[in-house]
């Protein structure tokens, strides 16, 4: 038994080393990541995480395929921070022919310790737009350009890179082939295809500060990373357009069963919805103004059941959902926007849906109670037993104990006027 206590001692001490510092694999690799999307929090969260891994397995390196027309500002800062802090060399490949490294992806490329591009690709028109792509005022534009410059101008020194070629293409918005790129240094080289990267790739020397490695890329093993459901998810709903889809679901779902309680499904989906569109809102730059303006427009339809307006609270409340949309993502700077095509025939719907619903809820509140006590008021009934000023008389068919104002005699007509618990207050027909 001691013998068997020493031994399982043992093998616990030698197996806590494994779990304080994993082993890496002895085998040479690389991970590959594809990223064919705009820029946007989602593709920011995946990038992070691959170059963590990337660290954490002892990958040789990581290279980013890259074929992206441009996104958020803020991703792409988090983007190039995380590639400019990587422990592991990061290479960016605009890939496949016919990709592009427009806008945020110029940054992004770059940025990397190695920057390459296939033929029949390009990069450039970096130039900073406001929401649906329109240019902004002169100040704020004049002061955007001026910081972007200054950024895409630090990354070039970092990297040795055309630091006035990049300038032009966030001033003037200009745009070069893979091979132009290639002549005036603003990438590393030009390759066919990922093999004929990686052979070019081979002894190649990366330096940076406090850091030198030597590339050996020759036979090496590939790993794809691929992004886990929660990546995918984000990168979906990161799209304006989406996350404000899911919004008017959610306060059309949660509007629905608040109008006409009871219904259960709609309350559920307009919750769910709610939840992922405000999960997406937080990583989209929105303006404050549209959102409450978003809810004065649900204001303004709730209270059009309440308050008789003939309409005007309703064509508020539509007026008010449209510039709210229109205004949701308008931040200077940022290149997102509700398109027209979603827009439009969402506001429409949602405005027609909110004005439908509320109809039903004004014409529910308006019709006449059909069953319960409530039922009765109105009622004409036949006095059973005389009223002196109480006694019995029968409504609808039952027998009620009531009273009245002045004495009725057995056989005449009379009207309900309330109830009070069982007990109806009636009067004659013929005292009108």
């Amino acid at each position: 038994m001691r013998a068997r206590i020493h031994f399982f001692r043992w093998l616990l001490l030698l197996s806590v080393p494994g779990w304080i510092c994993p082993v890496h694999s002895g085998a040479a690799h690389l991970n590959l990541v594809e990223i064919q999307d705009s820029i946007n929090p989602g593709v920011e969260d995946f990038i992070k995480h691959s170059i963590d891994r990337s660290g954490q397995d002892g990958a040789e390196l990581l290279v980013i395929l890259l074929d992206t027309p441009g996104g958020l500002v803020t991703s792409t800062r988090g983007i190039v921070q995380a590639i400019l802090n990587a422990s592991v060399p990061v290479v960016v490949y605009v890939h496949p022919r016919g990709a592009q490294a427009a806008s945020a992806g110029v940054f992004v490329t770059v940025a990397a310790d190695i920057a390459a591009m296939a033929p029949g690709t390009n990069i450039g028109a970096a130039h900073p737009v406001s929401t649906g792509g329109q240019e902004m005022s002169d100040t704020i534009g004049e002061k955007v350009v001026n910081d972007m410059v200054a950024f895409i101008r630090s990354l070039a020194g970092q990297r040795g890179r055309n630091a006035e070629w990049l300038e032009d293409a966030v001033r003037k918005s200009v745009s070069i082939t893979a091979e132009e790129a290639f002549e005036k240094n603003v990438i590393d080289l030009v390759a066919e295809d990922l093999p004929t990267l990686l052979e070019k790739l081979d002894g190649w020397e990366i330096h940076r500060a406090g850091y030198q490695k030597t590339l050996r890329t020759k036979g090496i093993e590939q790993r794809t990373i691929e992004s886990g459901w929660q990546e995918r998810i984000l990168r979906a709903i990161s799209n304006p357009n989406v996350a404000y889809i899911l919004l008017m679901i959610g306060l059309a779902g949660l509007y629905f069963e608040l109008s006409q309680p009871g219904a259960i499904l709609p309350g559920v989906v307009g919750a769910i919805a709610l939840i992922m569109a405000l999960y997406a809102m937080q990583t989209l730059p929105i303006n404050f103004a549209g959102v409450l303006l978003i809810l004065m427009a649900i204001i303004f339809f709730i209270l059009e059941i309440k308050v008789v307006s003939y309409g005007m609270l309703s064509i508020a409340g539509a007026v008010s959902l449209f510039l709210g949309s229109l205004m949701l993502f308008r931040v200077p700077g940022q290149s997102t926007a509700v398109a027209w095509s979603i827009l439009i025939p969402t506001v429409l719907s949602i405005s027609g849906f909110f004005a439908a619903v509320t109809s039903l809820a004004v014409r529910a509140h308006r019709t006449r109670p059909q069953t319960g006590t409530e039922a009765l008021v109105g009622m004409v009934g036949e006095v059973f037993q005389d009223l002196e000023p109480e006694g019995k008389v029968f409504v609808s068919g039952e027998l009620w104990n009531a009273v009245a104002d002045e004495p009725v005699p057995a056989g005449r007509k009379v009207e309900v006027l309330s109830v009070d618990r069982l007990k109806l207050k009636v009067r004659k027909i013929d005292a009108r």
